[in-house]
């Protein structure tokens, strides 16, 4: 069994239901984007939180932006399907990225529902959750896990 179906085995099993197909730490998200051109990592913050929070770095071929709500207002985006067809194929693993693993899982089990069978959600997201004082990216999450990003 290769690393990748290593991976997306272990994330199969820490899937909560049939609503997608599992979830993935922070560090194997980037292992299996290092280790197969064909899986894509779907960024689902809003514009501004990218721009402002920052974003990971990986190949742009292997990263996308679909927003899950809109910025401003915080409005579901109800193009968030035909925008996730334009930046990724049915038959891509996708793996889904918020800020702290919630927005991710609504992405993961809607694209799931339209038939992207190879959708995970990132654990923790890219800034974790809130430490003792209310501050993010030192408890979980992509950024504490020094992985590739850059921004603020």
């Amino acid at each position: 069994m290769s690393t990748v179906e290593q991976l997306l085995a272990a994330a199969h099993a820490r899937a909560p239901g049939p609503g997608y197909a599992g979830a993935v730490t922070p560090h194997e998200a980037y292992e299996l984007v290092q280790a197969d051109t064909r899986v894509v990592l779907v960024d689902v913050r809003t514009n501004a939180e990218r721009d402002w929070v920052g974003r990971v770095m990986l190949p742009e071929n292997q990263q996308g932006a679909v927003q899950w709500s809109t910025w401003p207002g915080g409005v579901p985006n109800p193009d968030f399907v035909q925008q996730l067809e334009a930046v990724a194929r049915k038959d891509d693993v996708l793996l889904f990225l918020c800020r702290s693993g919630v927005r991710s899982r609504h992405a993961a089990t809607l694209a799931t529902q339209h038939g992207f069978a190879n959708s995970y959600d990132i654990l923790e997201g890219f800034e974790g959750d809130k430490d003792g004082e209310g501050h993010r990216k030192t408890v979980g999450g992509w950024c504490h896990a020094g992985l590739p990003w850059m921004g603020a």
